[in-house]
């Protein structure tokens, strides 16, 4: 007499199958969605949330508010699919993609202030082509 001690089988007694945890969504493709087409909700088209990605295309990604709130929680690895599932490979691509967000947002407030910096400086001292005095 045998006693089946494994409590994940089915009523034949056949093992279950292991309930899905993660998404068959990838971090990376979602991660560069929410960074480069964020404001435009395809990361939320892509996860499967139809619903808010049309709010977040009619808004612009909520004037740029909840881009920046669904690329911090695709970073921090908290996104959830359709399912409420995670994101599989976050641990293994989490830090080349807080790099490169860090980067292109420095990249993107040097490149801002040198053309503040370039407004402002004289004909004088710096001729400018006449297509960019505007």
């Amino acid at each position: 007499m045998s006693i089946n001690s494994s409590a994940a089988t089915t009523a034949g007694g056949a093992p279950a199958p292991p309930a899905a945890t993660t998404s068959d969504r990838s971090f990376v493709a979602t991660w560069m969605f929410s960074w480069l087409l964020g404001f435009l909700g395809v990361d939320r088209f892509y996860l499967g949330k139809v619903g808010t990605g049309v709010l977040k295309l009619l808004t612009l990604g909520g004037l740029g508010i909840w881009w920046l709130i669904d690329l911090i929680l695709t970073l921090a690895g908290v996104q959830h699919d359709k399912e409420g599932r995670l994101l599989p490979d976050f641990e293994q691509h989490k830090m080349i993609a807080w790099i490169i967000t860090a980067a292109g947002f420095g990249l993107w407030i040097l490149t801002a202030a040198i053309s503040r910096v370039f407004m402002y400086v004289p004909d004088q001292v710096w001729p400018m082509m006449p297509w960019w005095r505007g």
